[in-house]
């Protein structure tokens, strides 16, 4: 072959891949577009994938496809368990209990989810991992007939020996024991504690597990919920997992985190959570267990609604709920959040409350397990200021709660960041309460937090290194992918 021949040759396929490279690429911006989702999510993608066409297709395969038109559960399976657990939760007439601005609300969540409101409920609040995992364990060493546990992480420590140790001894019991886990989150579980668990008669079951090769798009869909049944007639839910430093602190000081245990009603909507969920992985459980138990406290309790959101969901249930919230507040608007990466519409709604005289403080951590996730939160905190907003870093450790609190009648506490990942592409659960004693206990919780905070100031926010706010623009940027 000529030199000539030869190098209209090598010309042809470099023209060929080249062109073929840009026909993928601008086919996946296509597509990207094409989905009409946030503008603000396209953008990013869009950004990715122009700067880092190869790595940016990658990751789109992974984390950029859309769950939508996925079912989690058969429509008729849904139905019956919607319908049990309608049964089962006595749902309260929120006509008679609630203000019209709380009647609202709660239709809100019975349109986007189906989510019952019931009353008549007792709740525990917890802020430290001892207590909480103390309770817990009380509860499974009580079990009759069965333990739902659902986490996002569940290490293989000190921490899960506990934990395991009380499972295998309640299965032993004859007590049904199912548990899940997330696959990417729960990293650390080992082959021998699954198995160890199974040979112990315990249900374990990992969460859309990720498989190598290929693990697809998989790895982008986690389900963050911290869920937990014992029997009916106890419940958990908030924001500890298992592991050591949700005891302890880790590398922290401490480790400072909101979980709820509740007794009455609402525990029946804990349970059609977890059995979405254990049917979404092929193990049928339709029918309410055998054996459960309710407990019902005398007088009127705490009006409770279970709201849950995720990559399935036709609406951004948990953003939409809190948007509401937020939009009807005339006295307060406390939040506490380890990332703060708000969506446009949450941003502007807190803006406006804030510029409307509400006072309305966010709480993130001063030092966090997440230094990217840091830099993109950080990069919010002056368009708050800007409005009014007070913003104070949490000091005395890591700040993991995920609480909001509004005027003195609402609040909501749950498995939900503020941020993109947890209105968009996590499985999230969050009790949205209607209670005034319930939510001067989280006001209280949130000012006792403040003296070991440092409120930023916006003379003080100005004066950051240039460096420091190229890196925490470059990070906003992603933040709808992050």
């Amino acid at each position: 072959m000529s030199f000539f021949e030869q190098y209209i040759n090598n010309s042809l396929i470099y023209w060929i891949v080249t062109i073929a490279y840009f026909v993928t690429i601008l086919s996946i911006i296509g597509v990207v577009i094409s989905e009409n989702r946030n503008p603000l999510k396209s953008l990013a993608w869009v950004t990715v994938l122009l700067l880092f066409p190869i790595g940016g297709i990658i990751l789109y395969i992974f984390f950029g496809r859309s769950l939508k038109d996925i079912h989690m559960i058969s429509r008729r399976n849904r139905r019956r368990l919607l319908e049990r657990s309608h049964e089962s939760g006595r749902s309260a007439d929120s006509q008679q209990l609630l203000g019209a601005e709380g009647r609202q609300h709660v239709q809100l969540g019975r349109s986007l989810v189906g989510a019952n409101y019931t009353d008549g409920n007792i709740v525990e609040v917890f802020t430290a991992g001892p207590e909480m995992f103390a309770a817990l364990l009380d509860d499974i060493s009580r079990a009759k007939h069965y333990i739902h546990l659902q986490f996002y992480i569940i290490d293989d420590d000190a921490t899960g020996e506990r934990l395991a140790a009380a499972l295998e001894e309640a299965a032993r019991r004859g007590v049904a024991v199912r548990v899940i886990y997330d696959d990417i989150g729960s990293i650390h579980i080992s082959r021998r504690y699954v198995k160890r668990l199974r040979a112990a008669g315990v249900e374990i079951y990992p969460f859309f597990r990720v498989k190598f090769p290929p693990f697809g798009s998989r790895i982008n869909w986690r389900n963050h919920r911290k869920v937990c049944v014992i029997d009916g007639h106890s419940g958990f839910i908030g924001g500890m997992n298992i592991a050591d430093r949700y005891m302890t602190g880790g590398k922290f000081d401490r480790w400072r985190d909101t979980h709820l245990r509740v007794m009455g009603p609402a525990v029946a909507s804990l349970q059609y959570s977890f059995a979405i969920d254990w049917n979404f992985m092929g193990q049928p459980l339709v029918d309410e267990p055998a054996g459960t138990e309710r407990y019902a406290p005398a007088g009127r309790g705490v009006g409770l609604q279970l709201v849950t959101s995720g990559p399935t969901s036709r609406w951004s249930n948990l953003a939409f709920m809190m948007l509401k919230a937020i939009g009807n507040a005339k006295k307060r608007v406390y939040l506490q959040t380890p990332y703060f990466l708000p969506t446009d519409a949450l941003l502007r709604t807190l803006q406006a409350a804030a510029l409307a005289r509400v006072d309305v403080r966010v709480m993130m951590p001063g030092r966090s397990d997440s230094t990217i996730l840091t830099l993109a939160s950080r990069s919010y905190i002056q368009e708050c200021l800007r409005a009014g907003i007070k913003i104070y870093f949490y000091e005395a450790g890591m700040l993991h709660a995920k609480t909001l609190v509004v005027d003195d009648d609402f609040a909501s506490v749950g498995s939900t960041n503020f941020d993109f990942r947890s209105f968009e592409h996590n499985f999230e659960a969050n009790f949205f309460i209607y209670d005034r004693e319930i939510n001067s206990r989280l006001t209280a919780d949130f000012e006792a937090d403040m003296a070991l905070s440092r409120r930023i100031r916006a003379s003080e926010w100005r004066h950051r290194p240039v460096l420091v706010k190229a890196k925490e623009s470059i990070y906003r940027l992603l933040s709808p992918i992050l």
